[in-house]
């Protein structure tokens, strides 16, 4: 070993040392500049993250909620996405339905096998109850993810459960009595779990003896939506929520033609996406931050009607404005099909003005 080599190791080695001294010393000691990075989470820091619920329900909080009180939660916050009964295919895939009772007593869905039911549903994949609770805690109301109180999520999840016949009509869910639920799943003998992903001791769930030399570098695209079928449900970039990792192609455009992957494409893009943002009117932003594109078109119906067609319905009505406000803070149903419109009660009055002035001017 070189005698420059020698002291460059040397000389890393007492940095590492110093470094692990400086983040060992109490904080009142650092009176330098600081050598680590970051500090401790705290203890409510920890708390706020640790939310996950495990399959042997570690992380349940304590609580309760009844079939009752969550069909009255599910009517005013899930309803307009799921359906009144958890069979509505207008936003996402239904949840309930393909069970039998049968099912319920051998843990295994039958339909899966036969195809009897071809649209796989919620409570045919599911199968493990906690499942359901810690994505309803963390996730949902689409609009609100976290806004529902533990209590709320026990509730919504025994209405659930009831609607695919797993729990009768005067259950109440809780911590106590959840790992007896559990024992009811349609499919809770029909997932895998002896592979790595389950237990980091069980068999890796592939077996690839792939050399991983000379592959083929050059990009391509290898999936594609149908022509007709990119737009049918409206712009895709403007039914994001405004929170989290968001993605979403302007799908008012052709398709690109060149290779994924490449740069010009994906420069062009961003161009072309961030040149609206900056001059579109504060109606415009609300209806995406409050995720009212989501289920409304400009000049499309996508669930509810396209905005052009509200404000067509109420033109040269003095009392539209007042009218449309208080249907948007409470909520809607029936005005305009089957599917009811949830309440937007997190919107302040101002922003509510703006938003209907926006929506009866013609939405521009």
């Amino acid at each position: 070993m070189s005698r420059f080599i020698k002291s460059a190791l040397v000389f890393a080695l007492a940095m590492a040392g110093a470094g692990w001294q400086a983040q060992a010393a109490p904080a009142s000691a650092v009176t330098s500049t600081p050598t680590g990075l970051g500090r401790p989470a705290t203890t409510a820091e920890v708390a706020a993250w640790d939310i996950d619920v495990r399959p042997d329900f570690k992380g349940l909080p304590k609580g309760s909620g009844t079939v009752a009180a969550g069909q009255v939660i599910w009517e005013g916050r899930c309803a307009s996405c799921h359906g009144t009964f958890g069979e509505s295919n207008e936003v996402f895939t239904p949840i309930v339905g393909g069970t039998t009772p049968d099912d319920i007593k051998t843990g295994h869905v039958a339909a899966l096998k036969t195809g009897r039911q071809p649209q796989k549903t919620t409570l045919m994949k599911v199968a493990t109850v906690s499942t359901l609770w810690d994505y309803i805690n963390r996730a949902m109301p689409w609009t609100a993810p976290k806004s529902l109180k533990t209590d709320e999520v026990y509730a919504v999840l025994a209405y659930i459960l009831n609607m695919g016949e797993i729990v009768p009509d005067d259950f109440t869910l809780s911590d106590q009595n959840i790992a007896e639920v559990q024992k009811r799943m349609p499919n809770r003998n029909g997932m895998e779990t002896n592979h790595g992903m389950w237990d980091i001791k069980g068999k890796p769930d592939v077996h690839s003896v792939a050399c991983m030399k000379n592959c083929p570098v050059e990009p391509g695209v290898r999936s594609t939506l149908p022509e007709p079928s990119r737009n049918a449900h409206g712009n895709i970039a403007l039914q994001n929520r405004t929170f989290g990792p968001v993605r979403g192609a302007d799908t008012t455009k052709p398709a690109p033609t060149a290779p994924v992957g490449s740069a010009a494409p994906a420069a062009a893009t961003a161009a072309a996406a961030a040149a609206p943002v900056a001059a579109e009117s504060a109606g415009l932003k609300l209806a995406k931050q409050n995720a009212c594109v989501a289920c409304h078109g400009i000049t499309n119906k996508i669930v509810g009607p396209a905005f052009s067609d509200v404000a067509a319905r109420y033109r040269g009505d003095a009392g539209a404005p007042a009218a449309l406000a208080a249907k948007v803070r409470a909520g809607t149903g029936g005005t305009w099909g089957a599917i009811p419109m949830p309440a937007q009660a997190s919107l302040k009055d101002d922003e509510l003005q703006t938003l209907v002035a926006w929506v009866l001017g013609g939405a521009k």
